[in-house]
């Protein structure tokens, strides 16, 4: 039996379809998605910090809602962010504003600061989890988000994909010169090409 795969529009399709068709909020799929991300990792085992480290969009929110659910099960748990609060997609947006509320550092790296923050940061992280660009992407990364790639690339940590590692065309499978290393993608609705 062989695997079934889903384009990115496709995938889209079926979140309209859930939303509209069906009712379901599009922030119950966010929640569930980032949920569901916690517990996979819960069982590949955390032993100590995780950094997640996120964009602007959908990604960047179901690493808001991953950050929340480590933390609710009193593990240590950092985010980077590199896009400004007030230009996060809306329901990226509403995951970051309740997670500001919480305990979990959030560092801020979107212009004017540093795009790459104090490596030390990364020297005691077990995980490293990439929620910083999505299904979206076509082409390279952008500056500064390409040289962002690569420095997380430079970590010992164990490295985690949401949905599928940024840089890398989830149509196509072709990895960009600067594309997220990981060794576990938790991938949403089905596999992608």
């Amino acid at each position: 039996m062989s695997m079934v795969t889903l384009t990115r529009q496709q995938v889209r399709q079926i979140d309209h379809r859930a939303v509209e068709q069906y009712g379901m909020s599009s922030l119950v799929l966010m929640e569930n998605a980032g949920r569901g991300v916690a517990d996979r990792m819960v069982q590949l085992g955390i032993r100590g910090p995780v950094v997640i480290c996120c964009g602007k969009g959908n990604n960047a929110g179901d690493g808001f809602v991953l950050a929340r659910h480590l933390d609710l099960r009193g593990l240590a748990v950092q985010v980077l962010v590199w896009a400004s609060p007030q230009n996060l997609e809306q329901d990226a947006a509403f995951n970051y504003e309740i997670l500001s509320r919480t305990r979990v550092p959030i560092q801020l790296l979107g212009p004017p600061a540093n795009p790459i923050p104090d490596s030390k940061i990364l020297d005691s992280a077990d995980w490293v989890v990439d929620a910083i660009l999505g299904t979206g992407i076509h082409g390279d990364p952008r500056p500064p988000l390409d040289e962002v790639i690569d420095w997380l690339n430079d970590t010992p940590a164990r490295r985690l994909a949401v949905d599928v590692p940024s840089g890398l065309d989830c149509d196509s499978g072709q990895a960009s010169r600067h594309t997220f290393q990981a060794d576990h993608t938790c991938t949403f609705v089905a596999a992608k090409p």
